[in-house]
């Protein structure tokens, strides 16, 4: 297949090329090593380094089995004082997913003295992080001090996003203090892992050092700041952020996760007519109805928050009216509110429709929903039947969740057998957990049989197991506040 691709006393690269994707994708091993042997016989493999990075992809793709030793070889038969090459293939991996291969190809090239630059850097700190490598993460910090690259606001960036992903905020932080010289990258990477983390009021204060660093606020700025504020419910901090938006972004509309964190930030403050308010502003566009499901979703989450179960539905509607097509969050939260209103065959209907209409897969989360809005019916028999026949396992948490939330409503409807049967089945999943006890516990309370508690317990005694005091509290140090302003 190769001795077909004509040389003529230079590489053929558009060929060679399409002859490499045709191995990749049929998966031809065979061919590939014919190849590589006829390049290396005709002197040709040290001609272009594009050529050799092709090669050592196609190679690995091809070959599932033993892939480090295999990229150890090829490495072996580049030069080390190219490092366009090794750069090409960490480029690659860390692109598709392949961090492993990534990070072994960096310590291939710190082993063997190839430059590194801070292109592989970079890139190798991004690999670490999906890997959530906290080890080797340090050991590339350690690097990047002795080597002089902190002084790279790049790497650093890399650095500050790589122990954020981590949540080891301590050092993110340190890390950014570190950098000579800062630029907005970097802080919106330390204010990404302050958001991960639920560090709201770091992540506010962040903000506020901003001018003062001479660092000018973006997009994504003003999202991580919106969300800290919806996590504090920091209601007037979030109006001067929105103020901001107003003045200083010309083209609010373009941004749909923004204008979709201005509603939630003024439905999680409980302020559900100033996210309408803002729904109505952001929805509309030289006089046409956008058509975006991010924002409708959003609202949907405000309504459904805050207790206005009817309007969930009366959205949800004009939604599908509109022609949207609505994700699985909006189902979810559709679903919830007719079972809050106690509209069971509409509830059954939008959860039938998610998969029939719209090819879409229904989750545990749907099912919860579902076993929830058949438990505040009354249906138990009905929701008993779709724990017991949910076409996956998922998540035993969750499953556990379900039995529970069925057990709590034959208290409530003192259906006492089939309460003893969903403890029952959430116990064979997690037997020490004693929340299921508590709940059957009240449940024989509440209907007099007082043997059976004397029963349990005894059993829980037998266990050794203890219900945990409930307690709670009170951040009195937040430094939410005080005005919003930046250069």
């Amino acid at each position: 297949m190769f001795a077909q691709i004509k040389f003529h006393g230079a590489l053929n690269i558009h060929s060679i090329t399409q002859f490499l994707n045709h191995c990749t994708q049929t998966k031809n091993l065979r061919a590939v090593e014919g190849f590589y042997a006829h390049v290396l016989r005709a002197g040709l493999f040290f001609i272009s380094p594009n050529l050799q990075t092709k090669l050592v992809l196609t190679y690995t793709a091809c070959n599932n089995q033993d892939t480090h030793k295999v990229l150890t070889s090829f490495f072996k038969c580049l030069s080390p004082r190219n490092p366009l090459p090794f750069n090409s293939i960490i480029s690659h991996f860390s692109q598709h997913g392949s961090d492993s291969f990534a990070l072994h190809t960096f310590s291939f090239m710190h082993c063997n003295g190839v430059y590194l630059d801070s292109y592989a850097l970079c890139t190798s700190l991004k690999s670490a992080s999906c890997l959530k490598n906290v080890c080797l993460g340090k050991m590339m910090h350690a690097y990047v001090e002795k080597s002089g690259w902190l002084a790279s606001v790049f790497v650093g960036s890399a650095l500050v996003d790589l122990y954020g992903k981590l949540l080891c905020m301590n050092d993110a932080g340190k890390m950014f203090d570190e950098i000579p010289v800062k630029n907005t990258v970097c802080a919106n990477a330390l204010m990404s892992g302050y958001a991960e983390a639920k560090m709201w009021d770091q992540g506010i204060q962040l903000v506020r050092r901003m001018p003062i660093l001479g660092l000018p606020v973006d997009n994504f700025t003003m999202s991580a700041t919106l969300r800290a504020c919806s996590g504090l419910c920091a209601l007037e901090f979030g109006k001067q952020v929105h103020a901001n938006i107003v003045r200083c972004i010309i083209d609010v509309g373009a941004d749909v996760f923004l204008q979709s964190l201005l509603i939630e930030m003024y439905g999680k403050c409980g302020l559900v007519d100033s996210a309408k308010r803002v729904f109505n502003m952001l929805g509309y566009e030289v006089g046409e109805r956008r058509l975006d499901v991010v924002l409708w979703t959003s609202m949907l989450g405000v309504y459904g928050r805050n207790g206005n179960y009817i309007e969930v539905i009366r959205l949800f509607k004009s939604m599908l009216m509109e022609g949207i097509r609505p994700d699985g969050v909006a189902f979810l939260t559709v679903i919830s509110a007719c079972g809050h209103t106690g509209q069971v065959d509409l509830g059954m209907e939008y959860f039938e429709s998610m998969t029939r209409d719209y090819g879409l897969v229904a989750i545990q989360e749907h099912y919860s929903c579902l076993v929830d809005l058949l438990c505040r019916a009354g249906e138990l028999e009905r929701a008993c039947k779709l724990v017991s026949e949910m076409p996956f396992t998922g998540d035993k948490s969750c499953t556990i969740s379900m039995w529970g939330a069925l057990l709590s409503a034959c208290n409530e409807c003192g259906n006492v057998n089939l309460g003893k049967l969903a403890a029952h089945r959430a116990l064979e999943l997690e037997p020490d957990n004693v929340g299921v006890y508590v709940l059957l516990s009240n449940m024989y309370a509440r209907n007099g049989m007082w043997a059976e508690i004397e029963q349990l317990r005894e059993s829980i005694k037998q266990k050794g197991l203890k219900k945990e005091i409930g307690w709670s509290c009170i951040d009195a140090t937040s430094s939410v506040g005080g005005k919003f302003s930046y250069r």
